[in-house]
């Protein structure tokens, strides 16, 4: 007789029933619709006055309740902000390189005017 009996050996479980005895979920959409009468839409939600639909994975504001803003505004107004944007990064560019080339120019003054000093020290010396 083992000292720990049969701890190890677990029994077996017995096999799971199935999830689900229906046949729903092998229905396509517009049989699902006949079947149990649902219509499925696209999802909308109102936050702060604004309504807004769900569309090709992204929130849309519905027409006539945008806050006075249509999707040509909207759209334009991205567009120009693109255009800034870039300006921005152009012109911050042309920055750097100005600052570049000014500090090239303030070394070399100085080293000029280090070997002017030299010249002139050297010179009083003779």
């Amino acid at each position: 007789m083992p000292f720990f009996g049969n701890m190890f050996s677990p029994k077996k479980t017995p096999p799971r029933k199935s999830a689900s005895l229906s046949n729903l979920h092998s229905l396509d959409r517009s049989a699902r619709e006949v079947e149990l009468g649902l219509e499925y839409g696209s999802p909308t939600m109102n936050l702060a006055g604004q309504s807004l639909k769900f569309e090709n994975g992204q929130w849309i504001a519905e027409t006539g309740v945008s806050g006075g803003v249509d999707r040509r505004e909207v759209q334009r107004l991205r567009r120009r902000n693109q255009q800034l944007e870039e300006e921005n990064n152009l012109l911050r560019l042309k920055v750097d390189i100005l600052l570049d080339m000014l500090s090239e120019s303030t070394a070399e003054s100085h080293l000029m005017e280090k070997e002017l000093d030299e010249l002139r020290i050297s010179r009083k010396r003779k």
